[in-house]
């Protein structure tokens, strides 16, 4: 079924398209942050505390004040829609749990404390998500009268007010280079990117020659992509990326050669990133991308 086929005008099915995606992949993004902590908890405890900062500052950027803006802003009509009003003071609750989430993230004592908060935070978001995806957005933009586009540009009045509403998110603080967001979805046109692969039969790390830290004595965080939804995989990993300071790296481990994310990768950051390839198939390929 298309998004046309929900929605009661052509600009309401594309504006319900945008705000899925938009959703998708912020949850996306929530969990590429969550897998890094995860693995770098167990092994290098400066890492960690580093990644739940930056974990805590993406909420605070992104999570919560979107969904203060739709409190302002999308619940108020749904809640005039008797099929949707308990749906609405169901939602808000989870509002409060997301940010109770955030603030026991921000002060938590431990690795294995910041872990078990961040793994909460994900599950109940991707749920959230699911409703928003699932329900809310569909019936605004099904119901007649209102104009779900017409909303949403509200909403991103408010997230960005001195900006005009669309797709694009201001670049993240915590890394250089340009930020352009690619869709989970999007066709990649970039191919040209130059392949910084290790010689055959080298499975070992830089040496430290790249900058990225893998010699300083720092674990090197993994994200391991095969179990990701494929609509969410994209996403995922720049989340991850996003966590990666300068001078530090990551190892992605993928089910393919992710030829077309490095691609976009190269397309959103232009020269912020290194690749090496660690492995390369038949069952994983793994890659180390560092942050220069």
């Amino acid at each position: 079924m298309s998004a046309l086929t929900l929605a009661s005008a052509a600009e309401d099915a594309t504006a319900l398209e945008a705000a899925e995606a938009q959703l998708a992949r912020t949850a996306g993004e929530l969990a590429g942050r969550v897998a890094l902590l995860t693995t770098a908890a167990g092994r290098d405890p400066g890492a960690a505390e580093r990644l739940r900062t930056g974990l805590v500052a993406f909420c605070d950027r992104e999570l919560l004040p979107h969904a203060t803006a739709q409190e302002a802003v999308l619940y108020p009509v749904a809640r005039t829609m008797p099929d949707a009003r308990l749906l609405m003071v169901s939602l808000a609750a989870e509002h409060r749990c997301i940010a109770e989430l955030v603030d026991a993230l921000r002060t938590a004592g431990d690795p294995a404390d910041a872990v078990a908060h961040a793994r909460a935070l994900q599950v109940v978001f991707e749920e959230h998500t699911a409703k928003e995806n699932g329900l809310v957005l569909p019936l605004l933009a099904l119901a007649p009268g209102i104009s779900l586009a017409t909303l949403l540009t509200e909403l991103h009045g408010r997230l960005a007010p001195d900006r005009p509403a669309g797709p694009d998110r201001p670049a993240d603080g915590e890394r250089g280079g340009t930020r352009n967001d690619v869709g989970v979805n999007d066709r990649t046109t970039r191919t040209d990117r130059t392949d910084r692969a290790a010689p055959s039969g080298k499975t070992g790390g830089c040496g430290g020659a790249c900058g990225c830290g893998a010699a300083d004595g720092e674990a090197v965080p993994e994200l391991d992509v095969r179990g990701v939804p494929h609509a969410l995989r994209h996403a995922t990993v720049f989340g991850a990326l996003d966590a990666v300071p300068p001078g530090r790296s990551m190892v992605l481990t993928a089910p393919h050669d992710p030829l077309p994310l490095l691609a976009q990768i190269e397309d959103r950051s232009p020269g912020v990133f290194s690749v090496e390839y660690l492995e390369r198939g038949p069952g994983a390929w793994r890659l180390r991308i560092g942050h220069r």
